[in-house]
């Protein structure tokens, strides 16, 4: 195991530092689009190392990263800017203010939260990769597939997203650490990482989905224990059994949800209670930019926004909908015929896993995994069981990802997909790795500890997934599909997100 975490750290530390470079180089090599897109001002003067950074790392601050740049350094004063929830860019201004505080005097605040942003996530996603891989081995019950899977985790294909200035890394981090934890029975820390998780990104939420289950799981197999034992008072002890998981989901959901309720009300205080005058307290290049985008800023002599006289004001929903035009099949138009071919591949992915789990035994799964499975066999004389990603454990996991899949199609911007379920769910990881392993097994038959060794340069490490990536030609169709598609995106995203193309 600890040559494998070994590996897992070392090729997620190499997977960051290529970003990195390949970043600079689409940066310099491509111009960048004119999007119309939320662009931050430059309130400082910039010095020689800020205009450095820039053209280092500026790829790293597109699109959304803007936002929470912005808010990092001057707060949540735009309305639309409560569409992104604070621990992220907390965090990177606490990094700013007190890791990167000696460089005060080469680099402003916005290169500062730049680099923060950088550096951050480059280490929270080296954690998750880690993080992944015991999860994989607590659930799989495999230690080559987790292994496998972790590989795989280091060249997905949400890339871009977990190095540039984005949530994606740390949400992932605190939910793929929530799972582990909830997977041990630590159900308090397990709480309390789904609670930040939604403090960073609001379908942090649904993971009170997991405690949800595990709660019911355990009163099931209790209810089927106790069945085939005569005991006093059987009934008193399964009444005190289901009010005490009642009580502790309850108490669990409320503990998760927490962050993202007292977010709403504080953007309702801002906004429906103002006490701020936009003249006195916001800076004045921010105030022009409001009048001159039309982005509403707080303020106690204008009316209240329409939002605060709803039945339930939540300004999160309210931006949602009026800002990003989200609603149920609003994104179904013809000119985003190419969005929706962008993000086939994780579509088909997401509902290939869910299909595959539930034909080996689909009473299983409309029992709700709460029976055990019955694992089918191949044929009379093949009495090799299904892979791992088949065993019980994986239900939850599986529904969790169909979930998130099917509200993605429906509801969201369809290019968002790729990196919503990249972010959130282990499935997309697990289940290429399980398909790698079916189609490619005498490659991936060598022990993981055995196949490591460095190249003459000393600095990229070999693995199952390298191996497979320098045999290509003699690589089935699906593991080249699979292999093609992690990279590409991989690639791909760099190229078009780091320059304002359409890799949102």
């Amino acid at each position: 195991m600890a040559s494998d975490l070994q590996l897992i750290v070392h090729f997620a530390l190499c997977s960051r530092i290529l970003t990195i470079l390949f970043q600079m180089v689409f940066n310099s090599l491509i111009p960048d689009h004119r999007a119309d897109a939320f662009q931050a001002p430059q309130l400082h003067n910039l010095s020689i190392g800020d205009e450095l950074l820039e053209i280092l790392l500026s790829g790293f601050s597109c699109w959304d990263a803007q936002h929470f740049l912005f808010i990092a350094e001057f707060g949540y004063v735009y309305e639309h800017n409560f569409a992104f929830l604070p621990l992220f860019p907390v965090s990177l201004r606490v990094v700013a203010e007190t890791v990167l505080s000696p460089l005060r005097c080469f680099l402003n605040l916005h290169s500062r939260l730049l680099l923060s942003a950088v550096l951050l996530n480059a280490v929270i996603f080296i954690l998750s990769a880690v993080v992944l891989y015991h999860l994989g081995g607590v659930v799989l019950r495999d230690r080559r597939l987790a292994f496998l899977s972790s590989l795989l985790f280091c060249l997905t294909p949400a890339n871009v997203f977990m190095s540039a200035a984005y949530s994606e890394s740390m949400f992932m981090l605190l939910t793929f650490g929530g799972m582990l934890n909830l997977e041990k029975g630590w159900l308090v820390t397990s709480c309390f990482l789904f609670s930040l998780s939604a403090a960073v990104r609001s379908n942090g939420i649904v993971n009170a989905g997991f405690l949800l289950y595990s709660q019911l799981k355990l009163c099931s197999l209790y209810v089927r224990h106790k069945s085939t034992v005569m005991e006093k008072d059987l009934y008193k002890s399964w009444l005190n059994l289901i009010l005490r998981s009642v009580l502790l989901v309850a108490a669990g959901t409320m503990m998760i949800v927490l962050p993202f309720v007292l977010f709403q009300y504080y953007g309702y205080r801002t906004f429906c209670k103002p006490t701020m005058n936009p003249a006195v307290d916001i800076p004045q290049p921010l105030l022009q930019l409001a009048r001159n985008k039309g982005y509403h800023v707080p303020d106690k002599e204008s009316d209240p926004p329409i939002w605060c006289h709803h039945q339930y004001p939540s300004i999160y929903s309210y931006i949602q909908d009026a800002y990003w035009n989200v609603g149920f099949l609003r994104y179904y138009q013809l000119r985003q015929l190419p969005n929706f071919l962008l993000a086939f591949p994780v579509m088909a992915l997401g509902v290939w896993a869910a299909w595959q789990y539930v034909i080996v035994d689909p009473w299983y799964c409309v029992q709700l995994g709460l029976t055990r499975r019955k694992l089918l066999e191949k044929t009379e004389k093949d009495r090799k069981p299904h892979s791992s990603f088949h065993i019980d454990q994986v239900f939850v996991y599986i529904v969790h990802a169909t979930v998130l899949l099917v509200f993605g199609i429906c509801f969201m911007h369809i290019q968002v997909l790729t990196r919503f379920l990249a972010s959130s769910s282990p499935i997309l990881y697990w289940f290429s790795a399980h398909l790698l392993q079916k189609v490619e097994p005498g490659r991936l038959a060598q022990d993981s500890a055995t196949s490591i060794y460095r190249n003459k340069f000393g600095i990229f490490p070999r693995n199952q997934l390298t191996t497979l990536l320098q045999d290509w030609n003699g690589c089935s169709l699906t593991a080249r599909c699979i292999l093609g598609y992690f990279v590409l995106y991989w690639l791909l995203g760099l190229a078009l997100h780091c320059n304002f193309l359409p890799w949102t």
